[in-house]
């Protein structure tokens, strides 16, 4: 009996075997190859432009200034490197600086020349309107009044320079800072100031942020 048991067993085992199709495995095998597109290889410049687009949102793309061209072009025209820095409401102010210096040194000029003439005229004894009209007028009154204007010139032609010069160096430095001022974690904007302890009232001011 138990040899009958054991002959029908293998017989079935064997009928189960032969019912598997061996082509199943080779044709799962293809459909699995076909269906997954192989990857196609990329350039390593298209993977960074991939990467910079994905990052650009988060990027700010900052105008660099060149702090040398600014200086050339505030020290060839007064006002035109804050031009160039866009700095627009300064141009008037550097441009009414400048001129009134330099017109204040061109009026004490000629009054400095006017009154040398006189003075001459004064110790020459030469004939002159101006001395005709004020005759208790001397030679000293007349030698301190040119040195007094001489002395208005020369400040006068100084202080102009000392406005062109810092027109300059105000050109350079904002060209310096001006991608510190577009720069995201560096901002300087109008604040309301609190008291901690409410002994005065709050006060308007300027806050400087920077974040590391």
């Amino acid at each position: 009996m138990k040899n009958l048991l054991f002959t029908f067993f293998l017989l079935l085992s064997g009928l189960a075997f032969s019912q598997t199709n061996p082509r199943d495995t080779v044709r799962l095998e293809h459909y699995a190859t076909d269906s997954i597109p192989a990857a196609k290889p990329q350039a390593s410049a298209e993977v960074i432009k991939e990467i910079e687009k994905a990052n650009a949102p988060a990027k700010l793309r900052v105008k660099k200034l060149n702090p040398t061209k600014a200086g050339l072009y505030s020290a060839v025209l007064p006002g035109l490197g804050q031009v160039y820095n866009k700095k627009y409401w300064k141009v008037p102010i550097v441009l009414g600086a400048v001129g009134t210096g330099a017109g204040i040194a061109v009026w004490n000029q000629n009054q400095y020349e006017k009154y040398r003439e006189y003075y001459i005229a004064k110790l020459n004894g030469a004939p002159n309107d101006f001395l005709k009209r004020n005759p208790t007028l001397d030679a000293t009154a007349l030698g301190n009044a040119q040195d007094r204007m001489k002395r208005q010139r020369d400040y006068a032609i100084a202080i102009t320079g000392l406005i062109y010069i810092l027109g300059i160096v105000d050109a350079v430095v904002d060209a310096h800072l001006y991608e510190g001022r577009k720069d995201p974690d560096l901002t300087f904007a109008p604040a309301v100031i609190y008291d901690d302890y409410n002994v005065s009232p709050p006060k308007t001011g300027l806050a400087l942020s920077l974040k590391f």
